[in-house]
């Protein structure tokens, strides 16, 4: 007897909770109640050009152009100085392949003379009249 005096007001607890209101009664928007937006409306730019058929896109850059821009950073501007010592040593007629052939026994060289080559062949370190310090 005294569980059922228990039972009783706990299942018309759980009951009531099951009345109006609840999940199905709830307020929620419409569905079908949807809105229409504006139409997208193109603004008036005709400085715009379509682009000719089969010419490259401008944002397609070649792989070998993207690796010398990575690796150099690109074009960079040059010091007055710089372009001095470019000028008088006319860099601008300079071959483009000129690296490759230096090794070639057919290419002509300008004899710098014995203190050129002397510097070059200096041992690295102390000399005779030099000499280094770490700071």
């Amino acid at each position: 007897m005294p569980k059922l005096i228990l039972i009783i007001p706990v299942a018309a607890l759980v009951l009531s909770a099951c009345g109006g209101g609840g999940v199905f009664g709830r307020s929620r928007p419409d569905e079908f109640a949807v809105a229409r937006n504006a139409p997208l409306v193109i603004p008036p730019d005709y400085n715009l050009n379509p682009p000719a058929p089969g010419s490259p896109r401008p944002q397609d850059v070649s792989t070998q152009s993207q690796a010398l821009g990575a690796i150099f950073g690109g074009p960079a501007p040059r010091s007055a100085a710089e372009r001095n010592v470019l000028g008088a040593a006319e860099a601008d007629r300079a071959a483009a392949g000129a690296r490759s052939t230096v090794g070639d026994p057919q290419t002509e060289v300008v004899d710098k003379g014995t203190v050129t080559r002397d510097i070059l062949a200096a041992p690295e370190g102390d000399g005779r009249d030099a000499s280094v310090r770490p700071n």
